[in-house]
């Protein structure tokens, strides 16, 4: 499906990060797209270096920013998505790497009525650590290279690098809401808004995304699996605060449970 496609990249404090997150999506070979960086209150380097990438991109870059008051990725994400001009939403976090065909395979899957969650290998600190100082381009590496750091237990798996095209498996978990996540999810964003986007009551890490797919399943929104076609290569850091973990999930138990509840309490509204 031909969709004006926005990715929005959510990022805090790690330039060296999200230098390869939009280096590795500046390389895509589908480059009908827009990027927008989601940026949760960095300092000066992140904006210095949106700014320098901009000037050179032949795909549209823009920075929308909020001041630094604590984890609050469900607003900047929010107002990215206010920001955004195409129909169709990519979520991505700005420490993951996507490969060459991410956005092309993400436009295969976009489907109407349906949200499409992909799935992530996970680097360990040691690999992380070498892909940042050493600038590698992992979006560029051979299979070869992810086997061999596979075998070395610096990358968790290998199977979500294999691609699947049959594509009827992918409807067999309609309702499912589990490991729908923020670092690699796709939505029309006519979906979206209809359920007022990331409800910002989650303070604090932990657990907007799922409320986001509980929300979109009780509009009627489905899930079909990004599974097998849509990896991204997460590097490593350190754990959030998650000081807010049991108090956010408890609010998501809830909501599991109210099927009447479709729409955010304090959502995409207010900046539309």
């Amino acid at each position: 499906m031909n969709a004006a496609i926005s990715v929005v990249v959510t990022t805090y404090n790690w330039p060296e990060a999200l230098e390869a997150c939009l280096q590795s999506l500046l390389a895509q070979r589908d480059d009908d797209f827009e990027i927008i960086v989601a940026d949760d209150g960095s300092t000066a380097a992140t904006q210095e270096l949106v700014k320098r990438m901009m000037k050179n991109s032949p795909i549209p870059i823009s920075h929308v920013y909020h001041e630094d008051r604590g984890f609050r990725a469900g607003g900047i994400r929010n107002k990215a998505v206010a920001a955004a001009r195409g129909t169709y939403l990519l979520f991505v976090d700005g420490d993951c790497v996507m490969l060459p065909n991410f956005i092309a395979r993400h436009r295969l899957l976009a489907e109407p009525g349906y949200f499409v969650p992909g799935n992530r290998l996970l680097l360990n600190r040691v690999l992380t650590n070498q892909v940042i100082q050493e600038k590698i381009q992992l979006h560029q590496q051979s299979i070869f290279f992810f086997l061999v750091n596979w075998l070395k237990r610096d990358i968790n798996r290998l199977l979500p690098l294999l691609y699947l095209p049959w594509h009827h498996w992918r409807y067999r978990n309609p309702q499912g809401w589990q490991k729908a996540m923020t670092c690699n999810l796709a939505v029309w964003k006519t979906d979206f808004i209809a359920v007022n986007g990331f409800d910002e009551c989650f303070e604090g890490w932990g657990y907007e995304d799922s409320d986001l797919a509980i929300r979109l399943i009780h509009q009627n929104i489905k899930r079909k699996e990004g599974r097998f076609a849509i990896p991204v290569l997460h590097l490593w850091h350190r754990q959030n605060d998650r000081s807010q973990h049991d108090v956010n999930y408890q609010r998501l138990l809830a909501r599991v449970n109210d099927k009447s509840l479709t729409r955010a309490q304090l959502g995409v509204d207010q900046y539309l």
